[in-house]
């Protein structure tokens, strides 16, 4: 794999994109969300993660339950951890050492209109292992955040360095805190009941893809910056990113990026 450049990336960021830092009353992510007929609905996390990332995803699942409109339920994984393969009407969860990429955790949703149809986290152990991101806070926050990112949730704020907002959806340079950002809050499940209060005439939870999506979705391995499409949302210092990648009628492959923080690797 190659070593990512953060030179090549913030000079494409400021061609491409105007750097803004985005606080968010409300916290949808686009609208995303899977498709269901009622609530709670339950939403497959496949289990493809080493002991050492057994009990984040464990424990990342049990807070999101705590929600009143899904049920996640932790399953055998079906793909290996290198690929990352997504798998129909699931997440799949997969930690590896992805090598020199930029990238602490990326979530990826393959969309059908706004009807999440798949979904793939990974978190790479090449920046866990070191001594900078290998703690439990720092485990917790992006376990608990990527996956949320697969049922439709946005970060609440995308600045480091101001005080914590007590969730895990909210960037932070010392998730421990005070006050942790290790877990949900009551502003993100209030969020959920908004995203999911309507109701849909079919089901992408569990279900197999729809028929029209292009083949081409499911042949492309998503782990690198050129595969990943248009960058169309960066923070003011680059390291929360939006891309996306357009096939066309509907069918995308989004793709939310939490890079790791290059100066403060370097110490």
């Amino acid at each position: 794999m190659k070593t990512f450049s953060w030179r090549g990336c913030f000079i494409a960021l400021a061609v491409t994109v105007g750097f803004t830092t985005v606080t968010f009353a409300d916290h949808s992510w686009g609208g995303y969300h899977w498709a269901r007929e009622a609530n709670p609905f339950t939403l497959k996390v496949g289990d493809n993660v080493s002991s050492a990332w057994d009990a984040y995803l464990d424990e990342a699942i049990s807070d999101w339950n705590a929600s009143e409109v899904l049920e996640l339920s932790k399953v055998v994984g079906t793909t290996r951890p290198r690929q990352c393969r997504a798998t129909a009407g699931r997440i799949e969860v997969c930690n590896e050492r992805y090598g020199n990429t930029g990238w602490l955790g990326i979530a990826q949703i393959w969309l059908d209109g706004l009807h999440i149809t798949q979904a793939t986290t990974k978190l790479n152990d090449t920046y866990f292992t070191t001594s900078t991101y290998n703690k439990p806070a720092w485990r917790r926050l992006v376990t608990c955040q990527e996956i949320a990112h697969d049922f439709g949730l946005d970060h609440q704020d995308e600045v480091f360095d101001n005080p914590n907002l007590g969730s895990c959806m909210d960037y932070t340079n010392n998730p421990l805190g005070p006050p942790s950002n290790e877990h949900p809050n009551s502003h993100d499940f209030a969020e959920l009941i908004d995203i999911y209060s309507h109701f849909d005439s079919t089901t992408t939870a569990g279900a197999s893809l729809p028929k029209a999506m292009p083949p081409a979705m499911g042949h492309i391995d998503f782990d690198t910056p050129a595969q990943w499409g248009q960058l169309v949302r960066s923070s003011r210092d680059g390291r929360v990113q939006l891309f996306e990648l357009d096939f066309g009628r509907g069918h995308r492959v989004v793709t939310h990026v939490f890079w790791a923080d290059p100066e403060r690797d370097r110490h």
